[in-house]
């Protein structure tokens, strides 16, 4: 028998086919369904919204900005769904889900821009601010949506390389560990859904765009040149380790950094 580059060759009434592969059909499982990227309305939320699209789902973003759903609709395929909702917030997230109902798959990205100051430089406020959106906001979002995910669904969370760097100061760090241990915790107590993360290294998005371009630029510039691949990721990058968390059914409780080989330094 003949096996095809496009999957695997089978005989029927006399003659040969070509049918998907296991594989392939991997590449395929998105389709149809719903994806609900709370934090999809920019960088690397946006990004994955846009390759579920890309592979026939329906991608639902959530920010609690209008203008934020506004401009990521604008660039998302027509089909795609946007609502408001502040992940800090418990009752936002009831009124989401009664929105949009059940879904297959829940991302969330959601987080304002990083707080890498020194201890003391660091305000009652901001440390609130950080740890509500990106791990109160998402343990809520999992309490919420977990019982209203389909059967074969999965949970990716967000976490960061600043878990195995200390130097990256307090706040970013404790929060990533926290994350990894939170999707340990929740692969256990929610399976058989799948529940995962990405930690990505320095990637190009927006959360970066408080600081001054010149230092910003620095930055990038300071950081290429110290992961071995030579280059600071880009959205891209780290979106396809979100597809993998979604599409591939025998993981959980995984985080699959996204770093340029940055650890190995």
């Amino acid at each position: 028998m003949d096996r095809h580059p496009e999957g695997i060759a089978t005989r029927r009434e006399g003659s040969w086919t070509c049918e998907p592969s296991a594989v392939d059909r991997e590449g395929m499982s998105l389709h149809n369904t719903r994806v609900l990227v709370i934090g999809g309305t920019s960088g690397i939320g946006l990004g994955v919204a846009r390759a579920v699209a890309d592979r026939g789902a329906t991608p639902i973003v959530a920010s609690r900005r209008q203008s934020s759903v506004d401009r990521a609709l604008a660039e998302l395929p027509g089909g795609a769904v946007g609502e408001i909702a502040d992940p800090t917030d418990p009752l936002a997230l009831d009124r989401l889900a009664d929105a949009v109902g059940d879904v297959d798959h829940l991302v969330y990205t959601a987080g304002e821009s990083l707080e890498l100051g020194r201890l003391a430089d660091l305000t009652p406020e901001a440390i609130n601010g950080f740890l509500q959106t990106r791990f109160v906001g998402a343990l809520s979002a999992v309490r919420v949506f977990g019982p209203r995910l389909r059967a074969g669904g999965s949970v990716t969370l967000t976490s960061g390389t600043a878990a195995w760097t200390p130097g990256f100061g307090a706040l970013p760090v404790s929060l990533c560990g926290a994350m990894n241990a939170l999707t340990t915790a929740l692969a256990h107590e929610l399976a058989p859904i799948r529940v995962n993360a990405v930690a990505p290294g320095l990637i190009r998005t927006p959360l970066w765009d408080d600081m001054a371009e010149a230092d910003r630029q620095a930055l990038y510039e300071q950081e290429a040149q110290r992961v071995p691949l030579g280059r600071i990721g880009e959205v891209d990058d780290v979106v396809r380790a979100y597809l993998y968390c979604m599409e591939q059914t025998f993981s959980t409780g995984t985080v699959i950094t996204v770093e340029g080989g940055i650890l190995l330094v």
